[in-house]
């Protein structure tokens, strides 16, 4: 082979592999560093504490569609001593299950909050009182979000008692 042939193809493999390295550079893929470092997690935990907000005060209130306006399409919610309820129809079903016991008082706080861009985990304890006899539930709660349309949407809502519920009367 003759020097020039050599020199080239040195040449042209570096330039190949420098552009097959590029796509592994986190600051241009999406998602990567240069988006990371961009995302606001305590800006999100913010916007994330308003939408529970918003999601209890729905609860209260019976506003149905305000609160299944808050899951993804393929949402999943994880209730206690039951089967997953999947899809927002199913989930809406269990809503007016649950708003039928007549919510008087809902509460959540967050305990623990990260994620990404992408999904947020949020993890809290929640207060609950229902019903004509004001049975008083306290227990904790995990809420996985995802990024949907624009909007942070409930992907999977897990929650369950710490003890028996207790009437308040």
């Amino acid at each position: 082979m003759k020097r020039p042939s050599v020199v080239f193809l040195a040449i042209a493999f570096s330039g190949l592999l420098a552009a097959g390295c590029g796509g592994n550079n986190p600051e241009s893929r999406p998602g990567g560093t240069a988006a990371a470092a961009s995302f606001d997690l305590a800006a999100m935990k913010n916007v994330i504490e308003g939408k529970n907000d918003r999601f209890t005060r729905a609860h209260v209130a019976g506003d149905r569609a305000s609160i299944d306006d808050m899951f993804a399409d393929d949402a999943k919610v994880l209730p206690p001593d039951a089967d997953p309820v999947i899809g927002r129809a199913a989930i809406d079903a269990l809503t007016a299950e649950y708003i039928e016991y007549g919510i008087s008082e809902f509460r959540e706080e967050t305990t623990d909050f990260y994620g990404n861009e992408d999904l947020l985990v949020d993890q809290g304890n929640y207060v609950l009182v229902y019903g004509k006899e004001k049975v008083r539930e306290v227990g904790k709660y995990v809420t996985v979000w995802k990024r949907e349309g624009g909007d942070w949407k409930i992907q999977t809502n897990i929650w369950n008692t710490n003890a028996p519920s207790i009437s308040t009367d």
